[in-house]
């Protein structure tokens, strides 16, 4: 794998760490700006949404720009929203920060996606693109958690300018490392949005939103699931999210792998065991043992999903692929609010804790129906192509002319 891909798994591991790391950090944001917890987490949510608005935005704006520019200016973007978090001195430019800095997102892994897998052959593209998302699943093993440790003893802000400083090391890697990239001559913004009249690119942004929602209704609620049902204490949520994010990281790396060989049934393996699990984490979640090990698999099969969804939605938008792969990176921020949402209620209905597990099954197996009939109408129209290719060949055929009979040696 070339050295490119360490310049962009850097910059994911800064977007990874500040998205996530706010979560550990809302009862000392809360109290710095004096307002409740609830209030403080519309930084969680006005991330998610800037995101998924930012995704599409970002690219649309980048199409005259060639990638490794764009990158570069995406991971300036980044900086300047973290920095703005870190010196914001009321709640609202904290949260005004939280939304530049998620502009950023989006776009990046959708660009950074099209870049990685434009760096190696044809048969390593998933891999390349795992290796990049390797940096947002590390972050959750070890970004997190210190970010967590020095917001609670130095104070919150010295985590983002900490952030901050990852961005500057991502885009110094990316200036230096990414080779330059030109924009394709002749695709437009009317290319790139023709790729979303393809049923097969909406299909594998469905199978996004469902499948990853599925992790994210579980993963949500895991705090009070884990310290009311399974007996854990406050400490060690933390500890937890650390096994859940070294689930992810083996989930990805295996997915990039499988998926290159075998994209389609490694989504049908790996959803189908997603929705399994999830169901299973209904009754494991009553032990600490058994608690533990299933947040792993989660982890794993979770995003043993990104890798081969995401090169599937490049593979089908092949020809102008940078919009529809940023807007498949909101489509995970879309289906963890989704299914936030859906988690809520269910225990707001009063069904327990672990009833959000449940929808996380519910929402992997709809997006294991979604994936088997995308991959039916592709065997039909690949059946449909190869009939109609043997049809033109028989009608342009040349007639067939008997052969000459033998003409007999005279004697």
């Amino acid at each position: 794998m070339p050295l490119a891909l360490l310049a962009l798994a850097i910059g994911a591991f800064g977007i990874g760490t500040t998205e996530f790391v706010i979560m550990g950090l809302l009862p000392e944001v809360a109290a710095g700006y004096g307002v409740t917890i609830p209030t403080a987490g519309l930084l969680v949510t006005g991330y998610a949404l800037g995101v998924v608005l930012g995704a599409p935005l970002m690219t649309v704006l980048g199409t005259r720009v060639p990638r490794k520019r764009m990158l570069m200016l995406l991971m300036g973007l980044f900086i300047v929203g973290n920095v703005l978090s870190a010196l914001a001195p009321t709640f609202g430019l904290m949260l005004t920060g939280r939304v530049v800095a998620s502009l950023a997102h989006g776009a990046f892994f959708g660009i950074g996606s099209v870049v990685a897998a434009g760096l190696v052959a044809p048969e390593k593209k998933a891999g390349a693109i795992a290796m990049m998302f390797t940096g947002l699943t590390v972050a959750n093993v070890v970004g997190v958690p210190l970010g967590t440790l020095v917001g609670q003893h130095l104070g919150w802000r010295v985590t983002f300018l900490i952030v901050a400083a990852l961005g500057v090391l991502g885009l110094l890697g990316i200036a230096r490392l990414v080779p330059d990239l030109p924009r394709p001559e002749g695709v437009r913004i009317r290319h790139e949005i023709a790729a979303f009249r393809n049923v097969q690119v909406l299909l594998a942004m469905a199978m996004t939103v469902l499948g990853f929602g599925g992790v994210f209704a579980a993963i949500t609620y895991i705090t009070p699931m884990m310290t009311n049902v399974a007996g854990f204490a406050d400490t060690s949520v933390t500890w937890l999210l650390v096994l859940f994010g070294l689930g992810m990281v083996a989930g990805n790396l295996v997915g990039g792998r499988f998926a290159d060989r075998a994209l389609m049934p490694m989504l049908y393996v790996s959803l189908g065991a997603l929705a399994l699990v999830l169901a299973v984490f209904t009754l494991t979640a009553h032990t600490k043992a058994g608690a533990a090990i299933t947040i792993v698999l989660i982890g794993a099969l979770g995003f043993a999903t990104v890798p081969p969804l995401q090169k599937r939605v490049l593979d089908q938008a092949a020809g102008a692929p940078t919009l529809a792969s940023a807007v498949n990176i909101g489509a995970f921020n879309l289906g963890n609010a989704l299914a936030a949402w859906l988690g809520g209620l269910v225990i707001a209905a009063g069904l327990g804790w672990t009833a959000p597990n449940w929808v996380g099954a519910a929402l992997a197996a709809s997006a294991l129906v979604l994936a088997v009939v995308s991959g039916t109408l592709e065997r039909r129209t690949g059946r449909r192509t190869a009939a109609e290719t043997g049809r033109v060949v028989t009608a342009g055929a040349a007639p067939s002319v008997p052969a000459p009979a033998p003409v007999s040696a005279r004697r």
